[in-house]
């Protein structure tokens, strides 16, 4: 093993290197008796698989009329899960409840009406939202309950990327 050239290095780091690169020459350094391991990649959105006969169910209807169903967790909100399966659901503040892009639009009232009431900030909003309905929430803002099993929403044709600084 050749140290980098001098060339390459300064040489205050090179007198503070040398005696590594001796070392290393030399095998004088202990070897690292350590297993090199490595973890899966974490995809986005932070969703907990549901443990078996505890899933609940929520199906999305993409802009194109396809739709997509999936066994979720208690507690798992429609953006995360809309995200973790690669759904085309931009959630631009990160589900910090300070854009619309992660608009959906519950089908069925019945469902709707099993959902707590939006807060202020998720009503402000909507406001800004592409093709508001009546039964319009924020994906970040509806987290699944055992209430909201067999959840449908639909993606709105397209989306509108305005915060409310934008009107300051």
């Amino acid at each position: 093993m050749n140290a980098p050239p001098k060339s390459l290095i300064s040489t205050s780091a090179s007198a503070q290197c040398a005696p590594i690169f001796k070392a290393l020459q030399s095998r004088q350094l202990p070897l690292s008796r350590r297993a090199f391991s490595t973890t899966s990649q974490q995809r986005h959105g932070h969703v907990t698989p549901p443990k078996a006969g505890e899933e609940l169910w929520v199906t999305f209807i993409d802009k194109d009329g396809e739709e997509h169903k999936f066994a979720v967790s208690a507690g798992d909100n429609l953006l995360d899960i809309a995200q973790a399966n690669d759904l085309e659901m931009e959630g631009a503040c990160g589900g910090s409840c300070a854009c619309s892009t992660c608009h959906v639009i519950v089908e069925g009232e019945d469902h709707y009406d099993k959902m707590p009431e939006p807060e202020d900030d998720e009503n402000d909003m909507l406001d800004l939202a592409f093709g508001l309905t009546e039964t319009s929430r924020l994906g970040c803002q509806v987290k699944m309950t055992k209430e909201l099993d067999g959840l449908v929403v639909r993606l709105p044709s397209m989306t509108r990327n305005l915060q409310a600084s934008d009107f300051q």
